[in-house]
């Protein structure tokens, strides 16, 4: 059940959805908000929530035609191609928080993988969005992972809140992507680490985590060999060099002992989804007298993008194996009898390499330079104002948010991030630099998500909890990845619609499907799902809106046409 301290949390945040984010420390504490459940006659007794890491709608378009397993099935069902996560930090923790939460990170307090954060005195002042800081050690040696930092419940939550014997299981590639998913609230949590399935610390791992341990372990002591080439893939089986690194023609075989070459293939993904099928048994999903939720965060396609890019044979072998996998995922619950819904879609979506996409008609694609660094920053505006430059100017990376030092005074800040902002925007390569409080004053978007400005997908990123003190946006087709490497050579993160767009697609049999081009927000899942199963949370629970899944006459929302 909620911890009192996080109800507390959950309930000042709620209060606030529709406001401007309060720190926590000037927030009361709340009673808990109400919610309730009466599950409609025919409603599903399990819903299904996947995410694809890295499954942009542009890959998505791209392969649907070839798809003819799981894929295929969902679309029939209730299609949006080019849905959004809408917010400008589109990486992998705060897409995910997105998802089951029905909120944009600015309430999540997800603003990112990882931000600043100089009041740590234990270890690095990077903060990880699953860590718990709290638990670190002297000596280092890792991190306890924990959704400590996500700031409103998830929708397993809710249905355990309105009966707890509801069912809230989440598993991933990625600990970020299972515990942002499943929340603090959950019966069951795994994630792939190292060579093997784990959970969060304290617990022991179940029975069927075991054996799925136990089936891994083998593959690996064995290896295997790499995967068909579909021959449609022909054309994208041919060596490119990025860096010190030729991609483009892997094809995943399987050293034996490799457990590194296991997580970046599509094997990590079969081994999820296998998992998930066992919990669905173990945890008797879908048998209970209230919805369940299953909650699977595929990771291996965002591996295989970081690794290799989207257009090359490994990312071609890697969807075709997904498709299949998806397939046979649905198939073992068809078989089980039970009633479910699935939904759908990815934390991010993701671009090419420049090296590749040089040779495919954008000349204009480039790699990151060293002058917008909050290294090369400190130096020049350490020396102009006489400062120490060392730590002046903080990021995480060469976009994004970045963070004064502490102590500075409000003034000594004020013409800091003004001559970063003249500095950086007279650099080629940046778009925009926007202040905190630029970004503060900007209203939270109410429009459809294609037509907002780049201020306002960083206003829906923003969170005064952990967001920096500005934010630099590269152009268009700028990788933020100075020099190319081993398991790194493309990625995401950009406010850019490459990165934004990602399918949202619905399926439950007896539903009339659709499709609908139209822009919906991945914050939208949460409420749509919940209205699927009955369940009635607080006014402002949502940023998102219920979508009616049904194109007939029904309506799922619980309202006439």
């Amino acid at each position: 059940m909620f911890r009192v301290k996080t109800l507390t949390r959950y309930a000042a945040v709620l209060l606030a959805c529709a406001a401007p984010v309060v720190p926590l420390a000037a927030q009361e504490a709340a009673p808990a908000p109400a919610v309730t459940q009466q599950v409609p006659a025919g409603a599903p007794k399990l819903l299904v929530a996947i995410s694809i890491d890295q499954f942009s709608a542009d890959i998505f378009a791209q392969y649907r035609q070839r798809f003819t397993g799981g894929f295929a099935r969902l679309t029939q069902g209730a299609v949006f191609p080019a849905g959004f996560q809408s917010h400008a930090a589109t990486e992998t923790c705060p897409g995910h928080s997105t998802i089951l939460t029905g909120n944009r990170p600015a309430h999540t307090g997800i603003i990112a993988n990882s931000w600043i954060d100089q009041t740590v005195t234990t270890g690095s002042k990077v903060v990880y969005c699953a860590e718990d800081v709290s638990k670190r050690s002297s000596g280092g040696g890792g991190y306890v992972a924990s959704p400590v930092h996500l700031l409103v419940p998830t929708l397993g939550e809710w249905m355990k809140k309105a009966n707890p014997a509801a069912r809230n299981v989440a598993v991933s590639g990625k600990d970020r992507g299972a515990l942002m998913m499943g929340g603090h609230d959950i019966d069951q949590v795994y994630w792939w680490k190292g060579k093997q399935f784990v959970t969060l610390a304290g617990r022991e791992l179940g029975a069927t985590a075991v054996a799925e341990n136990a089936e891994v372990t083998k593959l690996l002591e064995k290896g295997a060999p790499a995967f068909p080439l579909p021959a449609w893939c022909a054309r994208q089986d041919r060596p490119v060099q990025a860096g010190s690194v030729t991609i483009g023609t892997g094809h995943f075989a399987l050293k034996a002992g490799e457990a590194e070459q296991f997580r970046v293939s599509p094997r990590l993904d079969r081994a999820t989804l296998d998992l998930a099928v066992k919990l669905v048994d173990e945890q008797k999903l879908g048998r209970n007298t209230v919805p369940d939720l299953l909650a699977v965060s595929l990771s291996a396609t965002d591996y295989v993008g970081h690794a290799t890019g989207t257009e090359g044979a490994e990312m071609c072998i890697q969807l075709t194996q997904l498709d299949l996998a998806l397939g046979d995922f649905f198939a073992s619950l068809d078989k089980r009898g039970i009633d479910y819904a699935v939904v759908l879609t990815a934390d991010h979506g993701g671009f090419d390499i420049p090296e590749r996409l040089h040779e495919q008609a954008l000349e204009k694609s480039a790699r990151v330079g060293s002058a917008v660094s909050a290294q090369a920053l400190s130096a020049t505006l350490g020396k102009k104002y006489g400062l120490e430059p060392k730590n002046l100017i903080l990021s995480d990376g060469p976009s994004g948010d970045y963070w004064l030092r502490r102590d500075l005074d409000a003034g000594t800040k004020g013409k800091l991030v003004d001559d970063a902002k003249a500095l950086l925007e007279a650099d080629p390569q940046v778009e925009v630099v926007l202040s905190a409080a630029e970004i503060a004053a900007t209203p939270m978007p109410t429009r459809s998500p294609e037509s907002w400005t780049l201020a306002e997908r960083a206003r829906a990123s923003y969170n005064p909890l952990h967001s920096g003190d500005f934010v630099v946006f590269l152009k268009r087709g700028i990788v933020p990845i100075p020099a190319p490497g081993p398991g790194y050579v493309a990625t995401h993160g950009s406010p850019w619609d490459y990165d934004r767009r990602v399918p949202i697609l619905f399926w439950r049999k007896g539903l009339t499907g659709f499709e609908q081009p139209s822009g919906v927000e991945t914050v939208d899942i949460a409420p749509s799902l919940a209205a699927l199963i009955g369940l009635k949370t607080p006014q402002g629970a949502f940023d998102g809106r219920c979508l009616d899944l049904d194109g007939g006459t029904a309506n799922t929302c619980g309202a006439s046409k």
